[in-house]
């Protein structure tokens, strides 16, 4: 049974880990990571004067605080709620994911900006927020209420289609966090970005069309659809404007662009994870009959 009042906290959630991702974003594209030298205090204080690079820096803080607080109630509020055991353990889950992620933010500082702990602490950052987005779908009206199931009859499977559609979308994502920490060059990424740009939108496309009889499925894939073709027109307006800026800051045009796209991977990612946990919830392997006599009761002979 559905509790509104969790799918509502949820989805506050979600929404604050989103902007906890867009103020991560700010951080790196502003380059203000090591504004502050120290962790878990900034500058040996809870509060610092926030100036200049401070104040991304210490306000990523603070927001990662509020989203700290704000999963440890939602796990605490699974635990008292009549929901399957598993919707519990995903609520552990989330919780010991923002620690360890906030685990990885102090070593990034401590450690001067690592690249294979920034990409970690990156990717991340986006995996937590689509576990933020499945429980906001777990207590909702379209995972909990009835829907009408069909049988996967194409090849390959949707289970496959489901299973690796999140699956590049994060690796996709992890090259792009590999770009921003200048761990990698830029045509790995854009390479990327085709490939998974035409898995998702192939498998929004056989959703849309094989599917359609679900309003649950159909709305998830064409959310997927037009986030996919956001994300792209970002990313190509990130790369332009970083091709025609040669300044020593970062121009404002060329941050908006670089955030959004970060950001709008997020959204990706977790409509990805959305639509690939309700294809597997509406659509099933089909079974095959059984034998009339399969199961009669064998006679013995005389």
């Amino acid at each position: 049974m559905q509790n509104p009042n969790l799918h509502r906290f949820a989805l506050l959630l979600a929404a604050c880990t989103l902007f906890l991702v867009v103020a991560g974003a700010m951080v790196v594209s502003l380059e203000a990571g090591l504004s502050v030298p120290d962790w878990p205090l900034s500058y040996g204080k809870v509060m610092p004067p926030m100036e200049g690079g401070v104040f991304f820096e210490h306000g990523h803080r603070m927001v990662a605080t509020l989203v700290g607080i704000l999963t440890i109630a939602a796990a605490v509020w699974l635990q008292l709620t009549t929901v399957p055991q598993w919707l519990k353990r995903l609520g552990w889950a989330a919780l010991g994911l923002v620690v360890l992620q906030g685990l990885f933010g102090g070593l990034t500082v401590l450690y001067l900006l690592p690249k294979a702990v920034s990409i970690a602490h990156a990717s991340m950052a986006q995996i937590f927020f689509t576990v933020t987005v499945l429980l906001a779908l777990f207590t909702s009206r379209a995972w909990t209420g009835d829907g009408p199931s069909f049988v996967d009859e194409g090849w390959p499977s949707m289970r496959s289609r489901a299973i690796v559609a999140p699956l590049a979308t994060l690796a996709q994502i992890a090259l792009g966090a590999a770009f921003r920490h200048k761990a990698i060059g830029i045509l790995p990424h854009i390479l990327g970005a085709l490939i998974v740009s035409l898995i998702l939108v192939y498998f929004c496309i056989i959703v849309m069309t094989q599917y359609g009889g679900s309003k649950v499925l159909s709305r998830a894939a064409l959310a997927l659809a037009w986030v996919t073709a956001a994300q792209v027109a970002l990313g190509i307006g990130a790369y332009v404007t970083r091709l025609s800026f040669t300044g020593a800051t970062p121009a404002n045009v060329m941050v908006a662009f670089t955030v959004a796209h970060v950001a709008t991977g997020a959204l990706t990612l977790g409509l990805t994870a959305v639509l690939s946990v309700l294809s597997l919830r509406f659509v099933r392997l089909e079974i095959p009959a059984a034998s009339p006599t399969a199961n009669a009761p064998k006679v013995a002979r005389a």
